[in-house]
């Protein structure tokens, strides 16, 4: 896992669950690109894993 994905993702769904209890649109939002972002750093590590010749 990426550095920082996991919490990032974590960070997010919380952040989305406080948004929908309390009918926050703006939170839901955020919390949401939060997950996105922790996703975007899993596969670019996996992505930086599978070049070929780096370690």
């Amino acid at each position: 896992m990426a550095h920082g994905s996991g919490k990032d993702k974590i960070k997010g769904k919380a952040k989305e669950a406080i948004g929908k209890l309390t009918g926050d649109r703006g939170k839901v939002a955020e919390g949401k690109a939060d997950q996105l972002k922790g996703r975007a750093k899993e596969a670019a590590d996996d992505a930086r894993k599978n070049i070929p010749g780096k370690t």
